[in-house]
């Protein structure tokens, strides 16, 4: 009985050239991952520094206003003394009136930190908040380089990369 040779060198061919495309296009997209992937860490490792950098400006202002309660409180005393030197007919003293406007003169350097405190820890939760959304983009664009190599749908790969590019601009926006 004859051998019936089937011709298949254009097959192997095609598997050859098939997977030569696919290999490097799956090498694309997972040198695409890669780079999203480091440029996720970047973004991650700011964002979390601005958000440390709110809290601490924010908690600085808190104790700036508490010192300013305190000066008031103090000053309270003062004026009450004076008050009750002037309703007794009595001259105030010298003391006591310097010491009430030493005291307005601290709360007002005092406010005046405790605001700039607040507005830079304002700065920094918005810097923050900034690079939250490039990470989140970052991650997504990931995810779907993940399931652009699984699926073999080129068009998923080129919407990370759209992601991943809208990721670097949040990326960027909170660096400059």
């Amino acid at each position: 009985m004859p051998e019936i040779e089937v011709p298949t060198e254009h097959l192997h061919e095609h598997i050859h050239h098939k997977a030569h495309n696919n290999g490097g296009w799956v090498t694309k997209v997972a040198l695409t991952a890669a780079l999203l992937a480091v440029l996720a860490a970047i973004t991650a490792l700011l964002a979390g520094h601005y958000a440390n950098e709110a809290m601490i400006e924010q908690i600085q202002a808190s104790n700036q206003w508490s010192y300013f309660q305190a000066k008031s409180i103090k000053a309270s005393v003062v004026e009450s003394r004076v008050s009750m030197m002037q309703e007794m007919g009595k001259e105030p003293y010298a003391k006591d009136l310097a010491k009430m406007e030493e005291y307005k003169k601290e709360q007002a350097e005092i406010s005046e930190t405790a605001r700039h405190k607040e507005e830079h820890s304002a700065m920094h939760l918005a810097m923050h908040n900034t690079l939250a959304k490039g990470v989140t983009l970052f991650q997504i664009a990931i995810a779907l380089c993940a399931i652009s190599a699984i699926a073999d749908r080129k068009w998923l790969w080129f919407s990370s990369i759209g992601l991943g590019f809208v990721g670097t601009v949040f990326l960027l926006l909170a660096i400059f």
